[in-house]
């Protein structure tokens, strides 16, 4: 039986991280890749290695699309074929709506959907011209349903992540290409003691913010075959943290 072949983006810390080490317990061999955070990748790169599956290190910046090319040039002389896409790397940057800046705006929009977008059509021609069908798994945002101040682009990119994946899974689905989309809410990577988010835990219903294992669990889940009849979806996993219906003193 030919290995599985995944490419996961944004993979050297966080959900990125937990998720292709998870793929790789899972039996796949893996592309991992990094813009930044190079020895986080390399740790990352290192422990699947000892799994027994193949690791791929590729430096790369998700917002230029040339050095998209060039990551799927290299991935696939190396693997020859890829079964799973998984869009995670992604840019949180911040700004009250009157001061977001056009340098923000294309940071953000030019990471976190277009280039999401076209590492997704890339993916797909590589898929079907294998003729073994394949998934894609969009990582956005509970954020592009609710509302927080200072993200009106980072929700906007978000919202369009999942809109553009539920028409992406209906015109892949001839090819037997499944595309589905997770939206995390707050996870838990690291943001130290003292930051400001943590003010969030209290309209949390479950009190806690996720941890990366958790949101990968949700994506390697939609990736497996236990999931062959889903495409289109959309999964949230964030304790519930959109459903304003709950009165404020329901956990008092």
């Amino acid at each position: 039986m030919t290995n599985k072949v995944a490419l996961v983006t944004g993979s050297s810390h966080g959900i990125g991280y937990a998720t292709a080490l998870k793929l790789a317990e899972e039996g796949y061999d893996v592309g991992i890749t990094f813009r930044n955070r190079r020895d986080g990748a390399v740790e990352l790169s290192e422990l699947i290695k000892k799994l027994g599956r193949k690791s791929l290190l590729l430096k790369v910046d998700i917002s230029d699309l040339d050095q998209i090319d060039t990551m799927f040039n290299v991935f696939m002389n190396e693997f020859g074929r890829i079964d799973l896409l998984v869009n995670n790397a992604g840019v949180g940057l911040t700004a009250h709506f009157l001061e977001t800046t056009p340098q923000i705006f294309e940071e953000t929009i030019n990471t976190d959907f277009r280039g999401a977008y076209f590492c997704s059509q890339r993916a797909a021609k590589e898929m079907i011209a294998n003729h073994h069908g394949g998934v894609i798994i969009n990582v956005s945002s509970n954020h592009a349903d609710g509302c927080w101040p200072d993200c009106s682009v980072y929700a906007a990119t978000k919202a369009a992540l999942t809109k553009f994946s539920k028409n992406c899974a209906m015109e892949l689905a001839p090819f037997g290409i499944r595309v589905n989309t997770v939206q995390p809410g707050y996870t838990e990577t690291g943001w130290g003691e003292g930051n400001p988010i943590y003010a969030a835990l209290e309209r949390i219903p479950f009190k806690r913010f996720a941890t990366p294992e958790e949101i990968a669990d949700s994506i390697v889940f939609l990736a497996s075959d236990k999931a062959a009849y889903i495409t289109g979806a959309t999964l949230n996993v964030d304790a519930g943290a959109l459903l304003a219906c709950v009165p404020e003193n329901m956990f008092v």
